[in-house]
């Protein structure tokens, strides 16, 4: 299955004007499409562009396309000292050279968290951020005391994790917290499991230790929260839909410019979920940026 998953990937993009393919920084760039406003897709922990399997090839027919990858996943090599502030200097120099006018950023999981950063200090040179699932801190650590001890604590454990656990793990995220079906759950497993154990941690204390909540209201450009929900996950802790907007909400206070988006029924991966909701929602969202950008 996961092999015609991964086909379908290549295929989907080789329909396209052919793909080029070099790198910014720690950034693997890939880009498709010939013109219209640029979009720069960010997918998140140990992914890759297979993330975005439906959306780039769509996008593409108006937008030129740029897909990143990040060091250490989807088979790259880890790269010594990269951050997620080293990332958003990569994000920029892209965005020079390429001579990139305002692209949107649309970030899945901590592809948001990272385009958010961005905005916060340069709101200046993007039209608007797409988060999909991703905050400016992690849900459920906003009133954490300590999040060194917090970013630690994750780095030892991930790190920790034998190749064979790691690929567990994956497949265990996957069924409960990534998408709802069985069978696509193992495919993006097994597509996740293609990253590197040490970058996967060290990313994730990294991102555990992130708050941007202080810069929010740096960012002057639109931003579009898409919060995926599935109604019998958070039923045992007593949040309905609503809540969970408003909770999304609460995170992003201080965004001038903001717009919480649910989609239902639909797990992290929403946009294998939901494709058509999703693809409804960030259309919408692309469109009002570059609207707003032309004025």
């Amino acid at each position: 299955m996961t092999k015609r998953f991964f086909a379908g990937c290549v295929l989907a993009l080789s329909l396209l004007a052919p793909a080029l393919s070099a790198e910014v920084g720690a950034l693997k760039v890939e880009t498709v499409g010939a013109k219209g406003p640029a979009v720069i897709l960010i997918p998140g922990l140990s992914s890759g562009s297979w993330v975005w399997r439906d959306t780039a090839p769509r996008l593409a027919k108006d937008h030129r396309v740029y897909l990143l990858t990040l060091p250490g996943f989807d088979g790259r090599a880890p790269q010594a000292g990269v951050t997620l502030d080293s990332l958003r200097g990569d994000l920029l120099a892209l965005i020079e050279k390429e001579k990139l006018r305002r692209p949107a950023l649309v970030g899945h999981s901590l592809g948001g968290t990272l385009s958010l950063a961005f905005a916060t200090e340069h709101s200046d040179r993007i039209a608007g951020v797409v988060a999909v699932d991703g905050l400016p801190v992690f849900p459920g650590t906003e009133n954490a005391p300590d999040r060194k001890a917090i970013a630690d604590g994750t780095r030892t454990q991930f790190g920790a994790q034998t190749r064979e656990q790691f690929v567990a793990g994956q497949q265990m995220y996957m069924r409960s917290i990534g998408v709802i079906g069985e069978p696509i759950a193992l495919e993006l497993a097994e597509l996740a499991a293609r990253s590197d154990v040490g970058a996967t941690a060290d990313f994730a204390a990294q991102l555990m230790a992130m708050d941007l909540r202080p810069k929010l209201s740096s960012i002057t450009v639109p931003v579009v929260e898409i919060s995926p929900f599935n109604a019998p996950d958070f039923a045992r802790i007593g949040v309905d839909e609503a809540g969970k907007s408003g909770y999304y909400r609460a995170l992003l206070g201080g965004i001038e410019n903001l717009e919480v988006v649910s989609i239902a029924p639909a797990r992290h991966f929403v946009m294998f979920d939901q494709p058509e909701k999703f693809a409804e929602a960030l259309d919408r969202a692309l469109a009002n940026m570059f609207e707003s950008k032309a004025k």
